[in-house]
């Protein structure tokens, strides 16, 4: 090879060592024309290089240097550097290829790893240059690290990894599909997989037993911070399991993958889905803060104060915030929480003798300012917020505020909290007919305790579904599967669909069944969400290497892009005229 080391990792120990580094120009410094100095870069670091005379390169060069290892003369070292401690000196440089000037910086500083703010659309343009800065380098490698050890942490627990399809039969369940026409059957179509639920619940009929991929999955939905249009997701599925194994599986996978790039193995909690709501506002509650939402009902259910009439009342404390925030700032949180839904906010400054400042104070009992001050266990200089109204209105306006307002600085350093949501919903709300509409999908089994209510009560049935968060984000969900005939009846009822509906939309799944489906159950890691965060990244285009803008553009190649008429003619399409 031409290399002999990389630019990074070269240190005292190497001293006297003749060695040949290979990278790109970050800098080049002339000091007069007897002496240079160039430092080269590649994916490990950057090491400075002392060159006898003029060199003729510039930034992005790739280059080959030769040189001796040596230590940095007295005064000269450079502690922001790694190798900050020695120099190549005496150094041959090999031009290996030209550069033409970046279109941006890719540091701001020397070695710095700092970065210029350069705007996005031109970073994914140049995508290629893009991914030389040492952000970039590190994410993909911290990405490396996570399926690798993902994959180890399956195979010791007895996975088996198998692919599954990338064209598949449409479905009618869940997000909108990407359509692949089929050039030999015209008009009809493939569509790439949004997951491959059914697949992997057909491995466990077929006797896999332990199933895993590391599994691409493409969704035609709208995109944002933690969403593309394709993402990668660990996907999994056991046979003769329940709820608890699978955590398990997906706990000790994640667990290994979190220790292998902080260090740190974390623990994973268990809340279940009502209990996070009611405590937190959400069901992917961040777990870094503290800031519940807290119950006052029972503080004004004698009230005469015609705003906390209402089924529910809670309120948050926002430690040591009344100073902070005067009247401009107060109008911003009411309108913010209107804006989520409620009819309003109410805001009270506990003030230095633990008295309450606030327009409606004076609508308030001593019993029940008492009350509001013991129950938000409130301090001189505290800012409390309560809002009244149904439940849900209340949790979901309150949970957005606690994130608004109790998030701290650096929280992205924080440890990483875990966290198992479980017994959500088998059902979230009703369709125009009256139905009942499955909150995850219907081949969620019901809970054990709830199956006597699918008829009775079904907006009350929990289900075997779980999600695991980390620090408020998703990171993907699961469920334990419906096996038994007579059970997929009743849910299949319950949702309005009838017997030759059912066959319709999931005959090959349901065929399957008859043959022996034993108890199973499955999760799916989102990788994307996973590594972003583990990478202090708050936008997943910045662990993966080749991702879409948010209006779903590809600047690098500019996808999507056209296919010539005769193209079209093969697979029998015709498009529609673009709209003026």
């Amino acid at each position: 090879m031409k290399r002999t080391h990389y630019s990074g990792e070269l240190r005292l120990e190497h001293v006297d060592a003749e060695v040949t580094v290979c990278g790109w120009v970050a800098r080049r410094r002339e000091h007069g024309e007897h002496l240079a100095f160039v430092d080269v870069r590649d994916h490990t670091g950057l090491v400075q290089c002392v060159v006898d005379g003029s060199v003729d390169v510039r930034a992005e060069y790739v280059v080959a240097v030769t040189g001796t290892v040596r230590r940095r003369p007295e005064g000269t070292d450079n502690p922001a550097l790694p190798t900050g401690e020695v120099e190549l000196a005496h150094c041959q440089v090999e031009i290996l290829n030209v550069a033409e000037p970046p279109p941006f910086p890719l540091a701001d500083r020397p070695g710095g790893g700092g970065e210029a703010d350069v705007d996005e659309i031109v970073r994914l343009r140049h995508r290629y240059v893009d991914l030389r800065r040492e952000r970039m380098q590190r994410n993909l490698r911290i990405r490396a690290t996570v399926n690798r050890v993902l994959r180890a942490s399956m195979d010791e627990q007895g996975f088996v990894e198998v692919e599954t399809p990338m064209l598949w039969t449409p479905t009618p369940e869940g997000a909108r599909e990407f359509v692949v026409p089929a050039r030999r059957q015209p008009g009809n179509f493939y569509v790439l997989p949004q997951s491959p639920q059914l697949a992997k619940q057909l491995l466990m009929v077929g006797g896999v037993d332990r199933y895993f991929q590391i599994a691409r999955c493409l969704r035609d939905e709208d995109l944002r911070a933690d969403r593309q249009y394709e993402f990668m997701q660990l996907d999994l599925e056991a046979s003769f399991v329940d709820q608890d194994d699978v955590l398990g599986f997906v706990g000790e996978a994640v667990a290994a993958a979190t220790e292998a790039v902080t260090g740190q193995r974390p623990s994973i909690g268990t809340m279940t889905w009502a209990e996070a709501r009611d405590r937190f506002g959400t069901d992917k509650p961040d777990l870094r803060f503290a800031m519940e939402l807290v119950e006052l009902t029972p503080v004004f259910a004698a009230t005469e104060f015609n705003a906390f009439k209402a089924p529910c009342v809670k309120g948050i404390r926002v430690p040591g915030a009344a100073a902070a925030h005067g009247r401009g700032r107060l109008d911003a949180l009411t309108d913010r929480a209107k804006a989520l839904g409620a009819k309003g906010l109410v805001w009270l400054k506990v003030g230095a003798s633990g008295q309450l400042e606030s327009p409606v104070a004076k609508f308030l009992s001593e019993t029940e300012q008492a009350g509001v001050v013991a129950a938000l266990d409130a301090d001189a200089g505290d800012l409390l917020l309560v809002v009244a109204d149904e439940h849900p209105l209340v949790c979901s306006v309150l949970g957005a505020l606690r994130l608004d307002l109790g998030r701290p600085a650096g929280a992205e350093k924080a440890p990483h909290q875990f966290l198992w949501v479980t017994e959500f919903p088998m059902f979230e709300g009703l369709d125009d007919d009256g139905n009942p509409v499955a909150a995850h999908h219907p081949f969620t089994m019901p809970h054990p305790d709830d199956l006597d209510l699918l008829e009775s009560d079904p907006l009350a049935v929990r289900s075997q579904a779980y999600d695991l968060v980390l620090d408020g984000w998703e990171l993907g969900s699961g469920s334990i599967r419906i096996h038994r005939s007579d059970i997929q009846a009743r849910v299949f009822s319950a949702l309005g669909i009838s017997d030759d509906d059912a066959a319709a939309r999931f005959g090959f799944l349901l065929g399957a069944f008859r043959y022996g489906a034993p108890p199973h159950g499955g999760f799916a890691v989102g990788l994307d969400r996973l590594v972003a965060l583990l990478a202090g990244e708050d936008n997943i285009r910045e662990v993966i290497a080749f991702p879409k803008t948010q209006s779903g553009i590809d600047p690098l190649t500019g996808a999507p892009g056209t296919v010539d008429a005769r193209q079209l003619d093969e697979l029998g399409i015709r498009t529609l005229p673009k709209k003026a």
